[in-house]
This record gives C-alpha cells, sequence and structure tokens, in this order.
C-alpha cells in the first residue's frame, strides 16, 4: 500500500510538472518565441498521457502557434504588397507626366491605346456649335441673314452671354466673386509674364455664303443652284460622314506611317486643290495609325468643320507652339509655297529641324518661286505634282543659282475613296450591298434628279467648271467662248424662222383657202379636231425642244475665299452687256460634296491661263466620272489629258484660245457619241493612274528619303 500510494504521488508530481512546463511554454509563445524551439525536446508529453488530452480538450499550443505565425507571415507580405502598390503607382505617375509633357498642353488627355492617337480632340468649339460668339454677343434665334444681293439663309444661332440680362437673371454672388477671382488671377499672371494670352476673334470665317453680287434668282446674271449634298445622302443612302477609315493595313504606307507622328501645315482651309489634298493626306495618316496636327496659316476657308470631323488637331498657335510641336514630330510636310514664311521662322528657331521637312509645292508660277526661294535650298525634300511643274522650277533654280539638298520627287494628286466610290470605281469603301454596279445605278438616279433641280432636259449639255473664281483659271474666257457658240446658235435660229415666215408670205390665198377647206371635216366632229390640234401641239413641242439643245454653263465656287472679287465684277458685267448667255449660265457655290455636280455634267472645261494647271485635281475626278475635258494645252493639264482621246485642247489667252474652245465646244454639242467614247477613255486612264494606290505608293519613296538620314 505504502508503494502504491508513493508511485501516486510521484505520477501527480510529474503531471505537475508537465502542467508547469506546458504553462511556462504557452506564455513563451504569447511573448513571441518560437513554436519549434518551445515544443521540441524531451519535456514534450506523450499522446497517451492525461495532460495531453486535457491540454487537447481546447486550444492547443501547436494550433495556437500556427495561426500566430501566419498572421505574422501576412503583416511582412502586405508591407511588400504595399511597397509593390506605391512603386507602380509612382511609375504610373512619370508615365503619365511624361506624356503630358512630350504633347500638346492645351489638347485633352484621354487614354492610350495602340490605335490612331488622335482620338482625343481639342475642345474646339466648332464641334458644339456653328458659330462662334463673343462673350457681350446676344442670343439670336432664327436669324435670317441676307446678303448684298438678295439671297436670303436661315441660320439659326445661339450665342451664349455669361449673363442673363435679357431674363433678369443673375448668377450667385459666390460664383460671380469666384469667377471675378478667376479672371484676377490670370490676369495677373499674364502681366505677371509679360504676355498677352491670345485670344480668339469672332468671325464667322468658317461659313461660305455665295458672292454678294450674284442673287439666287436673277434673269441678268443666271441661276444659283445647289449645294446637293442632302440629294447625295438621300439617293446614295450613304454618307462620307458614316465611313470609319479607308487604310490598306497590309500596304507600305501603312507599315511605314504606323505610330509616326506628322505635322501638316495648311496655308488655308478653303476647299481649294491644295487644302483639299492636304485634308485627304491627313486622313490617309490618321486611318493608318499615325498622330496627325495640322497648322493652319490661315483659317479662312469652310475646312475647319471638315477637319473637327475627321478628327485632325489643328494647333491654335502657329509660332512657338507650332515649333515646338514640329520639333517633336517624325516628319513635317508643308502644302503649299504660301508656306515659305513658316519654314523659314522654323528653320531660324530650330536649324535641325530643316532635315525633316518635305514641301510638296502646288503652283507653277513665278510669283510663288519669288516668295520661297530663301528657304527651298535648306528643307530635306521638294514635292512636285507633275513633270512640267517640276522643270519649270528646277529651272528658275539654276537662274538664282539655287542648290537643291536632293533630287525632286513628284507624287501626282489623285481621286479619292469617296468619289472614286460613288463614281463606280472599285475602292475599299465598296460592300456587298453597295458593289460598284449598284453605284452605277444610283449615280443614274443622281444625275437626274440633280438636273431636275437644276431644270435642264436631256436635250441641254451642261459644261462645269470648278475652281476658286480668279485671272489665272480662265472663267471669263470661257464664257466669251461660250457666248459665241450661243449667239451663233440664236443666229442660225432666226434664219430658219425668217425662211419659214417667207414661205407663209408667198402661199397664194387660193392654197390658204384649200387648206381651210381641208380643215372643215375635222372641225365639224370636236373629237376628232381636238386630237388633232393635241398631236400639233406635241410635234410642236418635240420640235422646238430639237431645236433648243442648248449649251449651259455652270461655274464655282461662289463665295470660296479664294475668289477675286474684281474678277467675279467682270464676269458678271460680261452676263449684262450679254442677256442671251446669262440665260444658259449656272452658278453653285463652294462645297466639297462634288459628286452630285460630277454626276449631273456632261463636259468639264479647265481653262486655266499664264503657264497653265499645276497638275488638276477636278481634272482627274471629272475623268473619273466619265467626262471629257476641255483643257489648255499647257501645265499639268496636258499631261493628263490626251488630245482627241480623253478631252480636247486649245491654247492658252484671248486671241488664240477663246476661237478653238468655242469650236470644241461645238462640237462636243453636236456629237453625243464622242463625248461618251471620250469619257470612257478617261475613266480606264484614272483607274490604271490616278487612283489612291497610285498616289501613296510614291508617297512611300518621299517617306522613306526624308527619314533616313535624320
Amino acid at each position: 500500500m505504502i508503494v502504491e500510494e508513493r508511485k501516486i504521488m510521484e505520477e501527480s508530481s510529474n503531471n505537475r510538472g508537465e502542467f508547469q512546463a506546458s504553462l511556462a511554454k504557452l506564455s513563451s509563445l504569447r511573448s513571441g518565441g518560437s513554436f519549434k524551439s518551445t515544443l521540441s525536446g524531451r519535456t514534450t508529453p506523450r499522446s497517451n498521457s492525461p495532460s495531453f488530452r486535457r491540454l487537447n480538450t481546447s486550444r492547443t499550443p501547436r494550433k495556437d502557434g500556427r495561426g500566430f505565425g501566419g498572421s505574422v507571415l501576412f503583416r511582412s507580405n502586405r508591407v511588400l504588397l504595399w511597397l509593390l502598390l506605391i512603386t507602380l503607382w509612382a511609375y504610373l505617375g512619370f508615365f503619365v507626366q511624361s506624356r503630358w509633357a512630350h504633347s500638346d498642353k492645351k489638347e485633352e488627355f484621354s487614354g492610350f491605346g495602340t490605335g490612331p492617337r488622335n482620338t482625343g480632340i481639342d475642345a474646339d468649339p466648332s464641334l458644339r456649335r456653328d458659330l462662334i460668339a463673343s462673350e457681350d454677343s446676344s442670343s439670336v434665334n432664327n436669324e435670317t441673314v441676307r446678303n448684298k444681293g438678295g439671297i436670303g439663309r436661315t441660320i439659326n444661332v445661339a450665342l451664349a452671354k455669361k449673363e442673363n440680362d435679357e431674363d433678369g437673371v443673375s448668377p450667385p454672388k459666390g460664383k460671380a466673386s469666384s469667377k471675378k477671382k478667376k479672371k484676377s488671377r490670370r490676369s495677373s499672371r499674364g502681366k505677371a509674364r509679360g504676355k498677352k494670352k491670345p485670344t480668339v476673334e469672332v468671325k464667322d470665317d468658317d461659313i461660305e455664303e455665295p458672292e454678294p453680287e450674284i442673287p439666287q434668282t436673277n434673269s441678268t446674271y443666271g441661276l444659283l443652284v445647289g449645294p446637293f449634298g442632302s440629294t447625295e445622302d438621300r439617293i446614295l443612302e450613304w454618307s462620307p460622314q458614316k465611313r470609319s477609315g479607308t487604310c490598306n493595313r497590309k500596304g507600305d504606307f501603312a507599315r511605314l506611317v504606323w505610330s509616326r507622328r506628322f505635322i501638316l501645315i495648311f496655308h488655308e482651309l478653303s476647299m481649294t486643290g491644295a487644302p483639299l489634298s492636304m485634308l485627304e493626306l491627313a486622313t490617309e495618316l490618321l486611318s493608318c495609325g499615325a498622330t496627325v496636327s495640322a497648322i493652319a496659316l490661315s483659317k479662312k476657308g469652310g475646312l475647319m468643320s471638315e477637319l473637327s470631323r475627321r478628327r485632325i488637331k489643328v494647333l491654335e498657335d502657329k509660332a512657338d507652339l507650332s515649333f515646338k510641336t514640329a520639333m517633336k514630330a517624325d516628319l513635317v510636310i508643308a502644302g503649299s509655297a504660301v508656306c515659305a514664311s513658316w519654314i523659314e521662322k522654323y528653320i531660324e528657331r530650330f536649324p535641325a529641324g530643316a532635315s525633316q521637312v518635305a514641301w510638296w509645292l502646288m503652283e507653277n508660277r513665278r510669283e510663288y518661286f519669288d516668295r520661297s526661294k530663301g528657304v527651298l535650298h535648306r528643307v530635306k525634300m521638294l514635292v512636285f505634282l507633275s513633270e512640267s511643274q517640276s522643270k519649270q522650277w528646277q529651272k528658275w533654280c539654276e537662274e538664282e543659282n539655287i542648290k537643291l539638298r536632293s533630287q525632286p520627287e513628284i507624287v501626282p494628286l489623285s481621286v479619292n475613296d469617296e468619289l472614286a466610290f460613288v463614281a463606280g470605281i472599285s475602292s475599299t469603301l465598296n460592300t456587298p450591298s453597295f458593289s460598284t454596279d449598284k453605284m452605277i445605278e444610283k449615280r443614274q438616279l443622281l444625275r437626274e434628279s440633280v438636273r431636275k433641280e437644276m431644270r435642264l432636259t436631256d436635250n441641254d449639255m451642261l459644261v462645269i467648271s470648278l475652281s476658286s473664281i480668279n485671272p489665272g483659271k480662265g472663267q471669263l474666257l470661257l464664257l466669251e467662248s461660250a457666248s459665241s457658240v450661243i449667239e451663233q446658235g440664236l443666229l442660225q435660229d432666226d434664219k430658219k424662222m425668217k425662211k419659214l415666215s417667207n414661205i407663209k408670205e408667198n402661199l397664194s390665198t387660193m392654197t390658204r383657202k384649200r387648206r381651210i377647206r381641208k380643215l372643215l371635216p375635222l372641225l365639224k366632229d370636236g373629237k376628232v379636231a381636238s386630237n388633232s390640234l393635241s398631236r400639233r401641239k406635241q410635234l410642236l413641242a418635240n420640235n422646238k425642244e430639237t431645236m433648243q439643245q442648248s449649251l449651259k454653263i455652270l461655274i464655282g465656287s461662289v463665295g470660296s475665299k479664294s475668289n477675286k472679287g474684281d474678277y467675279v465684277k467682270s464676269l458678271l458685267s460680261f452676263l449684262e452687256q450679254h442677256p442671251n448667255t446669262s440665260k444658259s449660265v449656272l452658278w453653285t457655290p463652294s462645297t466639297t460634296q462634288v459628286a452630285s455636280l460630277y454626276s449631273a455634267a456632261d463636259v468639264y472645261a479647265i481653262n486655266s491661263q499664264g503657264l497653265g494647271e499645276t497638275f488638276g485635281r477636278v481634272t482627274i475626278e471629272a475623268m473619273a466620272f466619265g467626262l471629257p475635258v476641255l483643257g489648255t494645252d499647257a501645265g499639268g493639264t496636258k499631261e493628263i489629258v490626251e488630245n482627241n482621246v480623253t478631252g480636247l485642247l486649245h491654247p492658252i489667252g484671248r486671241s488664240a484660245g477663246n476661237d478653238v474652245l468655242a469650236q470644241n465646244l461645238l462640237y462636243l454639242l453636236k456629237n453625243q457619241l464622242a463625248r461618251k467614247q471620250m469619257g470612257i477613255e478617261g475613266r480606264k486612264k484614272v483607274e490604271r493612274m490616278y487612283l489612291k494606290q497610285h498616289m501613296y505608293k510614291k508617297f512611300v519613296d518621299v517617306i522613306v528619303r526624308c527619314m533616313r538620314s535624320k
């Protein structure tokens, strides 16, 4: 018994020691000790011991140790996670700051992407309103604006005013005071810096209005028709506004310009050859994934809204900001000889920038050469439109001892995809529902509708001339030649009428009595008499129509900012002196939607004088629509038009050219089959040489040469 009692006491003492050891282990764990070190050793209780069973009835030290070790690991990982997030956030901040610093500070930073980077456009007022108003202008609704000639146009204008004086509503004092504070801060900053913030003048230069001297309906001057943009959209069931981009991604041009930066210099924004060509180039670059910015030296014209619609950013500044932006570009393309002033200032500011300027010259007159000869030898490359223009400019350079940095390139213009699509020529815009055959049918419907609005018949031959109205384009000489044809036709009609009247006078009274006796039986029956009279009226009407096969002349572009007012007045004065000719003259405003005019026309006339047309963008557009061309035998026109094949050529000048032009007009007036055949041949030549892919294939050589040794 005594031995058993001793064993029980030893076991109890051992249990107490084990219990105390376990308590010590728990305390060490709570104080941050290692779980492994506390549980390792000889004091670890066995699994069948009562103390182990008691300890496992609640939370064991091993499990508690595991949970506590996980929280420590989580705390250490959380610190690392925060450090990683802070690093990424700092990197993103530096990236955004660098992008902001290297871009236009005025532009809206819209994010990143692999596509074209011009999706974020400046907050251009033209995107939100049609007219830009000053702060002091009042609100005008449905105001009818009339010019001097009496052409009425209703324009919906909503001009904002900061203080609603008319409604008697004043803004809250807090807002007004905050606005005043902002204004005072801005003024103080401007005074401190010594620079005045550029102010935008309120002008309606972006609105094309007809010439004030040409009324809409006037028997002296003629009839003002068009534009026919709504008619095009209704009949064609397609509008250029719906286009998404026509870039050939597999072509060399697209691969070359992708993700590069280009600056395009517009000398003006009128709807004439050079600005329109630059507009098409900017659209194609943007469509192929390039970043494009435009600099307009003069914002007169109607292309500002078109640039905004096509998401082409126009820099507000044409000095320091434009110079800095151009330095960051891969290539600067100037689109006219008028850009010489900007190029000269740019090179003075950044001499190294001359190696990235390609100058696309689109004029062919000595005055433009004299204006630009000071910087011709400094730019990287000159680009011309035709062989004749290139030879002429190089000849002038030799006379002035100007040595060019490189051999010039020749890049002729092309017919854009929109016009080729409407003309029925295969383009990137064609779809199964808008095939070439389908578009040819729609073009015929468009022709009939537009000619009906112009009050033309099938017997009228419409000759159109679309360009700025100035002496170099020769519209007055065209009217003089057309007047001789019209007057000659009227004289022939007068001779025929006199012969008929003489025959009637020579008829004897007996013959007249016999004719009356023959008509008496017919007059007894009212139906027969009415039928015979109606038939006679139809025959007379048909004979009258055949006698009235006439010549019609349509002249554009009325209201263009490039028109010369004095020259327009000389045209109107000529029509006042020739009222018969004025009845056959039509006028049309300047517009970018010219497919309806080409569809309605029968002949195109380009009567450029002097050295002739530099190239003639409108010439190839008319040929694409199957029109024969009457052009001067000079300049780029003689390179495009093959005499007696795709059209007829005549000499320049009044004395030598007017008579030949009149004969050519008369020939096409009498030979409809010849007109059709020449139109077919001209269309074939356009498909062979003057489509978009032909022009951009040559542009690849220009870009490669400019960037090779940059």
